[in-house]
C-alpha cells in the first residue's frame, strides 16, 4: 500500500441537531488505495462519507466540528474553508450511492449531463470523455451502440456501472462509493469489485460496505466505526 496520503482527518464530529453521530474521529486515507469502512448499521458510515464532499450541509439540522484536509496538486486544502467552492471540490470527490440512480434519459445524456454542468460542451471532447468513463467502468463494450437508449433499462449491475463512469466522467481524485453492491446479485457485484480494483490505480477510494469477505477481497486498508469511533482493522486480503 502506498504510504502517502490523500486525506487527513483531525477531530471530525459531527451532530444532527443534538445527537451526536461521529466523535472526535482522527485518521490519514492513502492515496491510490481501497479504504473500506464496516461497523454495524445506524453508526455513521455513511455520514463519514460524505463529510469528505460536504454533501451533509444539505441536511437541515447537521452541523461538523473538526477538520478534513485533502491534498489537491501537491498542496493541503482544507475542504471546509468557506472560499472552496462546492462544484469545484464535488467535481474532484465523486460519490456513487447505494441503490443505482439513473437519470431518465438516454446513456448518452446520463454520461454527458455531469459534463454540461462543468461547463464543457465541445461535442468532440464530450464524446471522447464518454467513451473513457465508460471504459473505465468496464460498460462500453455493452452500450457502445446503444447509447441513445433510455438508461434505466440496462441491468441493475449496468445501471450501477452507469453510475460509477459518471462519478468518473469528471475524473474525480477521490471516489466515495456506499454500498455499491448491497442491491447487485453475486455476479454483478463480482465485476463491480473487479472495477473498484482497477479504479485505485488512478483514483482514491472509500467503500462502505456490510459484506466481510467483500471488504477483504477488495481492501488494502479496513476501518471500523462504532459508537461513534473509528479504528483499524487488521485483517488479511483474500483474492479469488
Amino acid at each position: 500500500m502506498n504510504a502517502e496520503n490523500k486525506i487527513i482527518i483531525e477531530n471530525l464530529s459531527f451532530y444532527y441537531h443534538h445527537q451526536q453521530v461521529l466523535n472526535q474521529i482522527s485518521t490519514a486515507i492513502p492515496v491510490a488505495a481501497i479504504t473500506a469502512i464496516i461497523g454495524p448499521s445506524g453508526q455513521g458510515k455513511s455520514t463519514l462519507l460524505m463529510t469528505l464532499n460536504r454533501l451533509w450541509e444539505d441536511i437541515p439540522g447537521a452541523s461538523v466540528t473538526g477538520n478534513i484536509k485533502i491534498k489537491f496538486n501537491d498542496r493541503w486544502q482544507d475542504i471546509n474553508d468557506p472560499e472552496i467552492s462546492l462544484p469545484w471540490l464535488r467535481r474532484r470527490v465523486g460519490m456513487v450511492f447505494q441503490s443505482p440512480n439513473p437519470l431518465p434519459m438516454s446513456i448518452y445524456k446520463n454520461m454527458a449531463f455531469p459534463l454540461k454542468i462543468a461547463g464543457i460542451k465541445d461535442k468532440k471532447k464530450v464524446d471522447e470523455r464518454i467513451e473513457k468513463a465508460l471504459r473505465q467502468a468496464f460498460l462500453w463494450d455493452e452500450v457502445f451502440n446503444r447509447l441513445d437508449h433510455d438508461a434505466r433499462n440496462l441491468s441493475g449491475g449496468q445501471q450501477q456501472r452507469l453510475c460509477i463512469a459518471r462519478a468518473l466522467i469528471l475524473e474525480p481524485e477521490i471516489l466515495l462509493l456506499d454500498e455499491p453492491t448491497s442491491s447487485l446479485d453475486a455476479e454483478a457485484s463480482k465485476v463491480i469489485e473487479e472495477l473498484l480494483d482497477s479504479l485505485k490505480k488512478t483514483c482514491t477510494l472509500l467503500v462502505v460496505s456490510h459484506y466481510q469477505e467483500q471488504v477483504q477481497r477488495i481492501a488494502d486498508r479496513i476501518l471500523k466505526l462504532e459508537n461513534g469511533q473509528l479504528k483499524d482493522v487488521v485483517t488479511e486480503r483474500v483474492k479469488n
